[in-house]
C-alpha cells in the first residue's frame, strides 16, 4: 500500500484509517453546519445563538439547539480523530480503530438526532451520546498510552 511520488519514491500510505472515516464525519460536520445556516436564514438572525422568535426556555430554542449540536460535534470530534491517529501511527490493530470510528459516529449521531432534537432536547440519545463519547475518548487515550508502553520502558 504505497504510491510513488512523482520522482518514484514510494510512500506509504500511513493513516488509512483516520483517512477513511474523515469523510462520514466531514459529511455530518457539513449537514450540522447547513442546518444551523438553514434556521438563521428563516428565522432571519444571522449573529447570536437565540432567536428571537422562541420563548425564554432553551430547550425550546430552534436556533440554540442546531448551534449547540454543531459545536458539541467540534468539541468531541477533533480531539478523537487526533487521539485515532496517534494510535494509528503507534501500531494500533485497524480493525480496532474501524470498530472505535463506527461507534464514535453513531454515538455523536445519537446524541443530536436522538438527543438534542428530542422532547425537551433531552431524547435518550443524549446521555448515551455523551457518555458514550467520553468512554471513546478515555479508551482511546488509554489504548494510545498502551501502544507507546514500550518507550518508557514496560
Amino acid at each position: 500500500m504505497s504510491s510513488p511520488l512523482r520522482v518514484g519514491v514510494p510512500v506509504l500510505k500511513m493513516l488509512p484509517i483516520t483517512g477513511t472515516w474523515a469523510v462520514p464525519f466531514t459529511a455530518y460536520l457539513i449537514y450540522l453546519s447547513n442546518r444551523v445556516v438553514f434556521r438563521r436564514l428563516s428565522d432571519e438572525k444571522y449573529v447570536g445563538d437565540r432567536s428571537d422568535k422562541a420563548s425564554t426556555d432553551d430547550a425550546r430554542d430552534p436556533l440554540l439547539l442546531e448551534t449547540r449540536a454543531h459545536n458539541n460535534f467540534l468539541e468531541n470530534v477533533p480531539f478523537a480523530f487526533a487521539l485515532v491517529t496517534i494510535a494509528e501511527l503507534n501500531g494500533a490493530n485497524r480493525k480496532i480503530l474501524n470498530y472505535a470510528m463506527a461507534t464514535l459516529f453513531v454515538l455523536r449521531i445519537a446524541h443530536v438526532e436522538l438527543g438534542l432534537r428530542g422532547n425537551e432536547a433531552m431524547g435518550y440519545g443524549r446521555p448515551v451520546g455523551y457518555y458514550g463519547t467520553q468512554g471513546f475518548l478515555a479508551a482511546m487515550a488509554g489504548y494510545c498510552g498502551w501502544l507507546s508502553k514500550d518507550y518508557w520502558g514496560y
